[in-house]
C-alpha cells in the first residue's frame, strides 16, 4: 500500500515515500501541531494491521524504542492510529545507511571506530536498559550528515529476559527467517550468532557478535562468514573461523584483530560480556590511534587491500574497490618498518623519510614510554580558590574562577570532574588536598589562592597528584583583572597538559572556549552565578540583576543567557516569583542562548525543565534533557533534573533513579541531589530506600530543610507518623514554607487530627495573602481529610495555574485515595501524564 503526498495520518502530513523499514513502510512526514517538525512514519499495512500477533510485535517496537534514551539510538516520538493504518513516528535522520556509507568507499580506521563507537555505545545503552537489539547490520545503522550515528528498527528487539522467544513475524522484511531443529530464529543470518542462527536462546551478547561481524566487514570489505546460500552460510557461522583481517588488508593494529576475534568468539562466555566492556576497548584503541596519526598527520592512515585482497563486498556480493592514495599501515608497532618500506620504494625521497622515521621513533618511544610510567589522570577536584583579600567584595572572583575553571573541565568526556557544589563543601576550611581527593573519590586536586588589589590580581595554582602526593604543576600569574577570561582559559589548559590527557582538537578548543571578549561582562556573569548558587528567592532575584547587566554589556553572551534561564527556573521554588511570570522568562532566556550557541547543555537542560514542569510539553523536554546530557555527560544537574523532573514524574522509576544515581557520581556531596535521589526512591514507593539515602543526605548537612521534609514524607508513608511529625517541624523551622506547612498539614489530616489539619488550612490561606502559596498543597490537605470535591477543587486550579507540582500527579503517593475517582484520571489526561 502506497499513501499518497498529502495525506494526513493524525496530525502528520505525508510527504513523500522513503522506503521500507522492517514490518513496513516508511514516509517523510511533517508534524502540523505547533511542533511544525520533520518526521518519519513507518506505517503497518492494513493487512498486517489486522492480524493481531503482527500488530503485537509492532505496538512492541514502538514500547521498546521508547523506552530507550541515547544520542545513539533513533529517537521515537508516539505510536498512533488513525484511518485503519497504525504508524510510529520517529525522528528523520537526514543521512544515509551504513551500508549505503560503505559502498564503494575504503574507510580510514580512525574512521571505523569512531563509527563502531557509536554503534557499541547505543547498544550499551539498550543492554543497560534490559533490550537486545538482534539485528544489528549496515541496513539498521545510519549515519547523518554530521556523521553521528544513529541505531533504528529495534523490530526485533525485545526485553533480555524474554531474548529466547521463538516466536515469528514472517512479514519482517529485513529479516531471514531460519528453520532449525530447536525451533524458529530471527534476524539476518550473514550478522547472526552461532546460537542466534541454531535457533537456541539468546542474549545481550549475540548483539556484541553482531557489533565484531559489522566491525570486520568495515575494515575487511567482506564479511567473515560467507557461503553460497543461507545454510552454507549458517554452517561456516558454526563451525568454521574467519579469515585473519590481515588476509584481507594491511595495516589494521594487532589490538584491533585482537577485539574484533573476541567478539567473534563462537562460546559467548569467551565473548566480551558486556558492550560497556567493549566500548572501553574501543575507545582507549581510537585514543591511542588518535595520538599515532597526530604523530604522522602527514600521510593518512587507510587500510589497503591486500595483494589478491578482496574488494568491498555487500552482503551478498562483491563491488569494485575504490582505491585510495596516501596509504599507510596505521598500526603503531609497524610505523617504523613502513617508513623503511618507502624509503627503500621512494630512493629520491631519503633524506625526507630518514627524518620522518626518525621523528616517528622518537615520537612513539616517548608515547610508550609515557603509556608504560605516567598513565593519564582520570578524575579531578578543583577545590575552591581561596580568596586571601577575605572580604565578601572580592568573593566572586575566588568562587567565579574556580566555577569556570570546573565548568571547561566538564566539557572533556572522559574525564571525572566533581561538581561545583561538592567541591565548595570545603570551602573556608583548611584541608588537605590528599584527604579532600581520597574523600570526592578523585585521582588529582588543583587549589588555589586569589588576591586582588585593585586591578591588580595574583592567582597561584598547584595541582596534585593524590595517589603519591606529587606535585604535577604549579604557576603563579600576575595580572589585570581585565585579563581574567584568559589566565583561567590558560589555566584549564595547563590542567588538561598535566593530568597527560590526549585532546582532540574539538576537545581542547572546548576547554579554552571563549563566551564573550568583554571582560566586565566576564565578572557580571561570575556575580550573577555567585548570587544564584546561594539558592534563596532574593539571591536569585539578585543573581537575575546580575545575568542581565552582563548581556547589556554583551548582548550575544551566550552563557550570561543560560545563566538567566537557570535563575527564572529555580525562582518558583524558592517563592521568588510565580510560574506564569518565572517560566516564561526562563525559555526565551534559554531559547536566545541556543540561539547564540547550540551547544550549551545548561540552556537546553533548563529548557527542558520549563518544557515539562509548565508548557508540559514532554516530548520536547525530553529531547532537550537528552541533548543537554550528550553535549556534557558531566553536567551532573543535566542528569538529576532528567531523573527527578521527567523521568521518575513520568513512571519510569528504573531510569530515573539511574539518572540520579549518575548525577551523584558527578557532584557526591550535593544537598540537592543527594536529597532529588531520595525523592526519586519516594515516588517509586521504595520507602526504606528513599529513608536511607535522605538520612545520608542530612548527615552532609543537618540544615537542608528540603532533605528532613522529603525525608518526614518517606516516614508519612511508611506510617511512622512520630518521626514525621518531627522532621516536618525541623524543616519549618530552617524554612517557614507554606509547602512544608502543607504536607503537616496532609500528615495531621491522615492521622486523623482533622482540627490541627484544619488549622494549617487557615495558616495557609492567611499566607496566601502574603505571598504565592501552591493551591497543590491545599489539594494535599483536603485528600488528607478525605474531602475529595474540595481535593479535585484545589488540583483544577493548581492545573489552571500552570504550577509545577501537578507534574507529579501520576507518582505521588500521598494522593493514592483520590486514584479510583474518574475525576482523578481526568486531571491526569489533561495535565498530559501517561495513564
Amino acid at each position: 500500500m502506497t499513501i499518497a503526498s498529502g495525506t494526513k495520518l493524525g496530525r502528520y502530513e505525508i510527504r513523500s515515500k522513503l522506503g521500507a523499514g522492517g514490518m513496513g513502510e516508511v514516509y517523510l512526514a511533517q508534524d502540523t501541531t505547533a511542533l511544525d517538525r520533520t518526521v518519519a512514519l513507518k506505517i503497518l499495512p492494513v493487512e498486517v494491521a489486522a492480524d493481531k500477533d503482527r500488530l503485537q510485535r509492532f505496538t512492541q517496537e514502538a514500547r521498546t524504542v521508547s523506552n530507550l534514551n541515547h544520542p545513539n539510538i533513533l529517537t521515537i516520538y508516539e505510536f498512533g492510529q488513525a484511518d485503519s493504518a497504525c504508524f510510529i513516528a520517529t525522528e528523520f535522520v537526514d543521512g544515509e545507511t551504513l551500508r549505503q556509507y560503505l559502498s564503494g568507499r575504503r574507510l580510514k580506521i580512525l574512521d571505523v571506530l569512531d563509527i563502531a563507537v557509536q554503534i557499541v555505545a547505543a547498544l550499551n545503552a539498550a543492554h543497560e536498559a534490559g533490550v537486545v537489539h538482534r539485528d544489528i547490520k549496515p541496513e539498521n545503522v545510519m549515519l547523518r550528515r554530521d556523521r553521528i550515528v544513529k541505531v533504528l528498527d529495534f523490530g526485533l528487539a525485545k526485553p533480555a529476559q524474554k531474548a529466547a522467544s521463538s516466536s515469528v513475524d514472517s512479514e519482517a522484511g529485513t529479516k531471514v527467517l531460519v528453520h532449525t531443529e530447536p525451533g524458529l530464529v530471527m534476524g539476518t543470518v550473514s550478522y547472526m550468532s552461532p546460537e542466534q542462527s541454531a535457533g537456541s536462546g539468546v542474549d545481550h551478547r549475540t548483539d556484541i557478535w553482531s557489533a565484531g561481524v559489522l566491525l570486520y566487514e568495515m575494515l575487511a570489505g567482506v564479511l567473515p562468514f560467507e557461503g553460497k546460500d543461507i545454510h552454507r552460510q549458517i554452517i561456516a557461522i558454526q563451525e568454521q573461523d574467519p579469515a585473519p583481517l590481515s588476509h584481507h588488508v594491511e595495516g589494521v593494529p594487532a589490538r584491533l584483530e585482537e577485539i574484533v576475534v573476541k567478539c567473534l568468539a563462537k562460546d559467548k562466555d569467551e565473548r566480551y560480556q558486556t558492550a560497556k566492556d567493549l566500548l572501553i576497548d574501543l575507545r582507549n584503541l581510537k585514543r591511542r590511534l588518535d595520538v599515532d596519526a597526530e604523530i604522522e598527520r602527514t600521510v593518512a592512515p587507510e587500510l589497503r587491500p591486500t595483494s589478491g585482497g578482496a574488494a568491498r563486498a555487500g552482503t551478498q556480493s562483491s563491488q569494485p574497490d575504490t582505491e585510495t592514495t596516501n596509504a599507510r599501515p596505521a598500526r603503531t608497532t609497524s610505523s617504523a618498518e613502513y617508513l623503511v618500506g618507502q624509503v627503500q620504494q621512494h630512493k629520491g625521497r631519503v633524506v625526507i623519510a630518514v627524518g620522518v622515521f626518525a621523528l616517528a621513533i622518537a615520537a612513539i618511544a616517548y608515547y610508550l614510554h609515557a603509556r608504560n610510567t605516567e598513565v593519564a589522570i582520570e578524575s579531578i577536584a578543583v577545590l575552591p580558590f581561596v580568596n586571601q583579600n577575605h572580604d565578601a567584595d572580592s568573593e566572586y572572583l575566588s568562587d567565579g574562577v574556580t566555577e569556570s575553571i570546573i565548568n571547561s573541565l566538564t566539557q572533556l568526556p572522559n574525564l571525572k570532574v566533581i561538581a561545583r557544589s561538592s567541591v565548595f563543601r570545603y570551602k573556608g576550611k583548611e584541608t588537605d588536598p590528599l584527604v579532600a581527593g581520597r574523600e570526592l573519590g578523585v585521582r588529582a586536586v588543583l587549589t588555589g589562592r586569589i588576591m586582588h588589589r585593585g586591578d591588580d590580581l595574583t592567582i597561584s595554582t598547584e595541582l596534585v597528584d593524590v595517589r603519591d602526593n606529587k606535585q604535577l604543576w604549579g604557576e603563579q600569574y600576575r595580572e589585570k583583572v581585565s585579563d581574567l577570561l584568559s589566565v583561567q582559559r590558560e589555566i584549564a589548559s595547563k590542567i588538561t597538559g598535566n593530568l597527560r590527557l590526549k585532546l582532540s582538537g574539538t576537545e581542547q578548543s572546548r576547554v579554552t572556549k571563549r563566551y564573550t571578549e568583554n571582560p566586565e561582562a566576564y565578572q557580571l556573569y561570575l556575580k550573577g552565578r555567585f548570587y544564584w548558587n546561594k539558592r534563596t528567592g532574593e539571591a536569585l532575584k539578585k543573581s537575575i540583576e546580575y545575568f542581565n547587566q552582563a548581556i547589556e554589556r554583551d548582548p550575544n553572551y551566550a552563557l550570561a543567557y543560560a545563566g538567566l534561564a537557570d535563575a527564572y527556573v529555580l525562582l518558583p521554588n524558592y517563592s521568588g516569583g510565580s510560574p506564569q511570570e518565572s517560566f516564561p522568562k526562563a525559555k526565551a532566556a534559554a531559547k536566545r542562548a541556543l540561539e547564540l550557541d547550540e551547544t550549551l547543555a545548561e540552556a537546553h537542560a533548563s529548557l527542558a525543565d520549563a518544557l515539562f514542569l509548565y508548557d508540559r510539553n514532554f516530548l520536547e523536554s525530553n529531547r532537550e534533557f537528552q541533548r543537554a546530557i550528550a553535549l556534557n555527560p558531566n553536567y551532573a544537574t543535566g542528569h538529576q533534573w532528567y531523573g527527578n523532573t521527567y523521568l521518575v514524574r513520568i513512571g519510569r522509576f528504573d531510569e530515573g533513579i539511574a539518572e540520579g544515581k549518575r548525577a551523584q557520581e558527578l557532584d557526591p556531596l550535593s544537598l540537592i541531589i543527594n536529597t532529588d535521589l531520595g525523592e526519586n526512591y519516594l515516588y517509586a514507593r521504595q520507602y526504606d530506600k528513599a529513608i536511607e539515602q535522605l538520612r545520608r543526605t542530612i548527615e552532609i548537612d543537618q540544615s537542608f530543610y528540603a532533605a528532613h521534609y522529603c525525608l518526614a514524607e518517606a516516614y508519612d508513608m511508611k506510617g511512622s507518623l512520630q518521626e514525621a511529625t518531627l522532621e516536618y517541624q525541623k524543616a519549618r523551622q530552617l524554612n517557614d514554607d507554606p509547602w512544608v506547612l502543607a504536607l503537616l498539614g496532609h500528615l495531621f489530616a491522615a492521622a486523623g487530627k482533622r482540627d490541627e489539619a484544619l488549622k494549617t488550612l487557615d495558616q495557609l490561606k492567611d499566607i496566601s495573602n502574603q505571598r504565592y502559596v501552591s493551591p497543590y498543597g491545599f489539594a494535599l490537605v483536603y485528600a488528607g481529610l478525605n474531602e475529595k470535591d474540595l481535593a479535585f477543587q484545589w488540583l483544577e486550579r493548581s492545573y489552571k495555574a500552570d504550577e509545577s507540582k501537578i507534574t507529579r500527579l501520576k507518582v505521588d503517593p500521598l494522593l493514592d485515595n483520590l486514584r479510583s475517582d474518574p475525576r482523578f484520571s481526568d486531571v491526569m489526561r489533561r495535565v498530559g501524564l501517561p495513564q
